[in-house]
């Protein structure tokens, strides 16, 4: 081999090394934690959407990732999941904020402004925005090692179901409510009992009379069966509800691979817009199910919504001055999230801005 030949070699073998990945064909170990079952629609997709778009994402990179994925309890219960994420328990994990309201209060500005939008689209769509210009939202995951991939999930329109009709809010007096998390404080001023719980045992807690009702939304409801044992249905449209987000360990998400960050990202844009998807398919479905008669279901009047939510409290405005004396932007995000629901035309049953 000339001289000339053997230069031209070398510098074209360094010039396909440099354009390959610093680890070509590593194989990245990631747990996936959630600490629900597979049978809700924001589990299901985690493997259905998430995992194969961050796998797609990944070919030809040189990289791929081995997952494990822990849900139903199996390495964080319910509401456990930001501690894996902060222990280095699991990588990657869809955190439900709504039990999280004192770690995240900011992530809770849905559920502190009840009977908003029924639309989970136009919420989601609202706190990824917050997300992206409010650096205080970012940044109030950076407390517990985590990071913001984008996205989640929200939940669609909540309602009340119960073992006894409901027709108005006196309806509610002295009967014991179960509802997640700040959820419960729809219920003030009301006459009912709030009590704090969640899916995973809404079904027994109803059954052996710990409560006599639960504020849950449609496509939980059905699967878990609640019609079995509160076959009463109550549209009092409270809103769709933002309840949890897509995290990354932070500490490990920043020494991932460029390419390895950006599936993440891939994967988590694309698991949202399924959920909405298969989230909107089920609605109707859904509501069948939990309540197949006139009998077993009934509307709240209009004037009866607005009604129940004069009667609360100023839970935005409590909330907002919580987590202002936090150091946190509380009425900077109650504000710009209810403009931003104004501006999309949506039906508020309570002007919430604090003024």
């Amino acid at each position: 081999m000339t001289t000339t030949l053997r230069g031209l070699w070398a510098g074209t073998a360094l010039a396909v090394g440099l354009a390959m990945p610093a680890a070509a064909n590593e194989t990245i170990s990631v747990t996936l934690v959630n600490g629900h079952p597979p049978i809700f629609l924001w589990v299901k997709h985690l493997t259905e959407t998430f995992i194969p778009t961050v796998n797609a994402a990944l070919e030809g990179s040189g990289y791929s990732i081995e997952w494990t994925e822990a849900y139903g309890g199996s390495l964080a219960a319910v509401g456990g999941e930001l501690d894996a994420i902060e222990d280095g328990l699991a990588e990657v994990a869809v955190v439900p904020t709504v039990f999280l309201p004192t770690k995240l209060p900011l992530q809770n500005v849905t559920y502190n402004t009840p009977f908003g939008p029924s639309d989970p689209e136009l919420v989601m769509d609202v706190m990824d925005r917050l997300h992206d210009t409010i650096p205080g939202m970012t940044e109030s995951w950076h407390a517990y090692d985590a990071e913001y991939l984008g996205g989640g999930f929200a939940l669609d329109n909540y309602l009340l179901m119960t073992n006894f009709p409901v027709r108005s809010i006196d309806d509610l007096a002295g009967h014991r409510i179960a509802a997640p998390g700040p959820a419960v404080n729809w219920l003030e001023g009301t006459g009912a009992v709030g009590v704090a719980g969640n899916l995973t045992t809404y079904y027994n807690d109803l059954q052996t009379g710990v409560f006599d009702g639960v504020i849950v939304f449609a496509t939980a409801a059905a699967p878990a069966r609640l019609h079995e044992v509160a076959p009463y249905v109550t549209v009092t449209d409270f809103g769709a509800q933002y309840a949890g987000t897509m995290v990354a360990n932070r500490s490990w998400l920043a020494d991932q691979p460029e390419a390895v960050q950006a599936a993440l990202r891939a994967g988590a844009e694309a698991y949202t817009a399924a959920y909405v998807a298969e989230q909107a398919q089920r609605v109707s479905a859904a509501m069948a199910t939990i309540a197949p008669d006139a009998e077993h279901l009934f509307t709240l009047p209009e004037a009866e919504r607005a009604r129940w939510a004069a009667a609360l409290p100023d839970i935005a405005g409590n909330w907002a001055a919580s987590a202002d004396g936090m150091g946190l932007p509380g009425t900077e995000v109650l504000n710009a999230y209810v403009a931003a629901l104004q501006d999309a035309g949506a039906r508020l049953g309570r002007d919430w801005t604090q003024r």
